[in-house]
């Protein structure tokens, strides 16, 4: 050939197919939706009226390379919950802080300390589930 010699591009790592669904069930599956406006970044405004007053949620990730900063946990019936904030959510940034390379405790204080949280999230599983991976695999070296 007479072109350059390029070496060959990494392939992304394997991500297995969801699990099978009858084709009935898969309208309303997250796994299964094939509109993407359910996965773009959307903007979430909070407002907390104490210091010490929870803002609905938890947080998870930041301390592995790459994982992001995830939702974990949704209070029910809270403020978080009903403007549609979910387990699976990754922050991309809060009162113009980026989070996606922020480390875990900062975060939290970041989130603790604001009286107002201007956040854009958007709905990932797939990076929410390889950041628990990653974890189990980070313990499973720490383990041995």
């Amino acid at each position: 050939m007479g072109g350059r010699d390029l070496p060959p591009a990494p392939l992304p790592p394997y991500e297995p197919p969801p699990p099978f669904l009858p084709v009935d069930k898969r309208q309303e599956h997250p796994d299964y939706s094939s509109d993407l406006r359910y996965f773009l970044p959307r903007t979430v405004y909070l407002r907390r009226n104490r210091e010490n007053e929870s803002l609905g949620f938890n947080i998870r990730g930041g301390q592995f390379k790459g994982s992001g900063m995830f939702i974990s946990r949704v209070v029910p019936d809270s403020e978080s919950d009903r403007l549609g904030l979910q387990e699976g959510d990754q922050i991309l940034a809060v009162n113009g802080i980026d989070f996606e390379s922020i480390e875990h405790e900062n975060a939290v204080q970041l989130l603790k300390n604001s009286m107002q949280v201007h956040m854009t999230v958007r709905f990932f599983p797939y990076g929410y589930r390889k950041s628990y991976a990653e974890q189990n695999g980070a313990q499973q070296q720490n383990d041995r």
